[in-house]
C-alpha cells in the first residue's frame, strides 16, 4: 500500500509542475500583446495600459492558485483513500491469519485424535507371526 501513497504524491507533483508550465507558458504567450500595446502607446494613456496588464495579471494568478488549491485537495482525498485502503489490507491480512491459525490447530487436534486411534504396532507382528505358522504348517 506503500507505493499507492507513493504513485499519488507523484500524480500530485506531475500535475503540479504540469500547472506551473503553463502558468509559464501563459504569462509568456499573455504579455506579448501588453509588450507591444506599451510600446504604441501615448504617454497619458501608458498608465491605463499598465493597469490593464496588473488586473490582468491578477486574475491569472488568482486562476492558478485555485488549480493548485483543487492540486492540494485531491490530494488529501487520494492520501483518504490510500489510508481506508492500507487499513482494510491490514484487517483483512489479519482475519486470514487467524482463520489460519484455527485451521492449523484444527489439524493439529485430528492429528491427535487419529494417532491415539491408531492400534499397537505389536498387534500387527502377531498377525505375521501366525499367517507364517499357518504357512509353514500347509507346507
Amino acid at each position: 500500500m506503500g507505493k499507492l501513497k507513493t504513485y499519488q504524491e507523484q500524480l500530485q507533483e506531475i500535475v503540479d509542475k504540469g500547472i506551473n508550465a503553463a502558468e509559464e507558458q501563459q504569462k509568456k504567450l499573455a504579455s506579448k500583446p501588453f509588450e507591444y500595446a506599451e510600446k504604441l502607446e501615448t504617454g497619458a494613456r501608458e498608465y491605463s495600459v499598465e493597469s490593464l496588464r496588473n488586473r490582468y495579471n491578477g486574475y491569472s494568478d488568482g486562476l492558478f492558485g485555485q488549480l493548485r488549491n483543487l492540486n492540494s485537495r485531491f490530494g488529501n482525498f487520494a492520501a483518504d483513500l490510500v489510508a481506508k485502503l492500507e487499513k482494510e489490507a491490514v484487517e483483512g491480512a489479519d482475519t486470514v491469519s487467524e482463520a489460519a491459525d484455527d485451521v492449523s490447530e484444527a489439524a493439529q487436534d485430528a492429528n491427535k485424535s487419529v494417532e491415539a486411534k491408531k492400534p499397537a504396532a505389536r498387534k500387527t507382528t502377531a498377525k505375521k507371526k501366525t499367517a507364517e505358522k499357518n504357512a509353514t504348517a500347509s507346507a
